[in-house]
């Protein structure tokens, strides 16, 4: 296992191992669960090398946000890794990412300034920069990024093409907890009784899919009976729509690629999933 701080050595490090043939790429801000392991067991399987970035973004951190709590354990991450088979971690140093000077952004347009681009102002210029900087270091041939956080994976993915980037994002499944709650580094600050509320985004999503199988086209009441039932939880509701997948905007009348998209707090902690409405 080499866990490599330094930019100049890891581009040289990619360079030399994209000899061997593709390079797999995980981005990372560490305190792994099984979704992220998900991501990294397939890239393992597909590519000769995987490299996985670890890193906890400040810049795509809103103020009163859970930067300075955000759940780190580097040791931890280390072995998880080292158990799927990864050799190479990449861990810099916010200083060496963000040195005195830094002055350049991304920023996204319309596909940011929606859903979770409206709540945290600043979050996707922050996710877009720092994974264009990733991609510039490591160089990689595939990406690999889960579904949840859908979004954001849309948005890198038009950055890519806008960009001409040499390197494709290989969309993978949302893993969930045994009881359905989506698998997010987040969960851990919930206490047993948030924990068991936050069951109602998922039971919400199902239930969208079956009012969608009943033939039920009204997003605005699929929407409303979600709803309801989440904040009879004691969930909070940042947002709740349904989009069109590439577009990401609302839309009223429901089709089979119509994503609902949520975002809930239960207590200070916020929660987000997101589900096709077509099983």
């Amino acid at each position: 296992m080499q866990i490599i701080q330094d930019i100049a050595l890891t581009k040289s490090l990619c360079r030399s191992l994209k000899q061997e043939g593709s390079l797999g790429f995980v981005p990372t801000m560490g305190y792994l669960h099984e979704g992220h392991l998900s991501l990294v067991k397939q890239s393992v399987k597909e590519n000769p090398n995987t490299i996985v970035s670890v890193f906890v973004n400040p810049s795509q951190f809103g103020q009163n946000e859970d930067l300075a709590t955000y759940p780190r354990d580097l040791e931890r991450d280390v072995a998880l890794l080292q158990e799927c088979g990864v050799e190479y971690i990449f861990n810099p140093s916010t200083q060496a990412i963000y040195p005195n000077g830094f002055d350049t952004w991304v920023v996204p347009d319309k596909l940011a300034d929606v859903l979770c681009g409206k709540s945290r102002p600043g979050h996707f210029r922050g996710v877009a920069t720092i994974v264009l900087k990733l991609l510039n270091i490591v160089s990689p041939d595939h990406m690999y990024m889960g579904l949840k956080d859908f979004q954001q994976q849309r948005i890198l993915k038009q950055m890519i093409i806008d960009l001409n980037l040499d390197c494709d994002i290989v969309a993978c499944p949302i893993v969930r907890e045994a009881d359905g709650l989506a698998m997010s580094s987040r969960n851990s600050y919930l206490n047993p009784q948030q924990r068991e509320k936050s069951l109602s985004l998922y039971q919400g999503l199902l239930k969208a899919r079956e009012l969608f199988a009943q033939g039920e086209r009204d997003c605005g009441l699929i929407i409303n009976t979600i709803k309801e039932n989440i904040e009879n939880s004691g969930g909070v509701i940042d947002y709740i729509e349904c989009v069109d997948p590439l577009s990401l905007q609302s839309v009223q009348e429901a089709e089979a690629d119509t994503r609902m998209m949520l975002a809930v707090y239960f207590g200070k902690t916020r929660l987000i999933d997101n589900m096709a409405l077509k099983a």
